[in-house]
């Protein structure tokens, strides 16, 4: 294990998975002492009464959870140093992204000097690398949508490129959130807990006209078995569409979010416009696809040219 804050610069960036589901149940069973399902609890409380998203809540119990098992101490006998060593733990024997390694430390940092005044979290982290989001062109979207095994597939992924939604807010939609006669849409308690409007296209309203028909408005937009469908399962289905396409490239939800982005940006659409569409709520987040806006770049005209030189 490395204990010098100068390894914690030198780790692959391979993006690990991040975890972000749990249920008060999984607490329970997983053999966790009675203390720690008091602390637990306490937390999932003030995170809830801060007014954090279900994700947050979730991803923070996750983290909070996985941590205590490891380092095997009460929540009251930790101290920096155990913060310190798991978090470059993983950085070195683990390979953890330098992104999830800030969503841990983020949680830890609630938990521990937050909530319990303990301020022990002072480990610096490595910079999240500025990573240029990876696209799909147009044709690889048309190419993906043609290639949909079925209509709810299909609407799945028009969905997502057409409005630039996060997964989460795709799943937690109902159809009374829709209102197809302004062709509008509300994303309820997004990220940050806040509401945000949201266009439908013209070609979205035809399919939505004929999709929901007929379909109670309390009921989830896209529904699986028993409520929403899961995340998961909307990754599965991008997946298994891509490779049904012929697309190399990774595919996900966040993908088409990256593209739907980047379309628009390409087309001349204001950064501020689509600053409101993504959520954002910095408008540095939404800056990133300024640099990856190759297609404004080729249309700028040389001033050599010009010259006609």
């Amino acid at each position: 294990m490395l204990t010098g804050l100068n390894d914690l610069t030198k780790i692959s960036t391979d993006q690990e998975g991040v975890v972000f589901s749990i249920q008060e149940e999984l607490i329970k069973n997983r053999g966790l002492k009675l203390d720690f399902r008091k602390d637990l609890k306490s937390l999932e409380t003030e995170l809830k009464l801060r007014g954090f998203s279900k994700e947050t809540v979730k991803t923070y119990l996750y983290h909070n959870e996985v941590f205590l098992k490891s380092v095997k101490k009460k929540p009251k006998e930790i101290n920096e140093k155990d913060i310190k060593a798991y978090l470059v733990h993983l950085l070195a024997d683990k390979n953890a992204h330098p992104r999830t390694i800030s969503l841990k430390k983020s949680a830890l940092k609630f938990f521990y000097d937050g909530l319990l005044k303990k301020n022990i979290v002072l480990i610096k982290t490595p910079k999240l690398p500025k990573n240029v989001p990876e696209t799909l062109s147009k044709d690889e979207i048309r190419t993906l949508i043609g290639s949909a095994p079925s209509t709810k597939a299909m609407l799945i992924i028009k969905f997502l490129y057409a409005t630039g939604l996060r997964v989460s807010e795709l799943t937690h939609l109902r159809v009374k959130d829709l209102n197809l006669k302004d062709k509008s849409g509300w994303v309820r308690q997004g990220k940050g807990a806040k509401d945000r409007f949201f266009p439908i296209s013209d070609s979205m309203l035809i399919c939505f006209e004929h999709y929901i028909k007929d379909m109670p408005q309390g009921n989830y937009l896209f529904s699986g078995k028993n409520g929403p469908l899961t995340t998961r399962a909307v990754q599965k289905v991008i997946q298994t569409t891509a490779k049904r396409a012929g697309i190399t490239k990774k595919v996900t939800p966040h993908k088409l979010r990256h593209s739907f982005a980047t379309h628009l940006l390409n087309e001349g659409t204001d950064i501020r416009l689509i600053q409101e569409l993504l959520g954002h709520a910095q408008l540095s987040t939404t800056q990133i696809y300024t640099h990856v806006s190759k297609e404004q770049l080729r249309k700028v005209k040389n001033p050599l040219d010009i010259l006609g030189i």
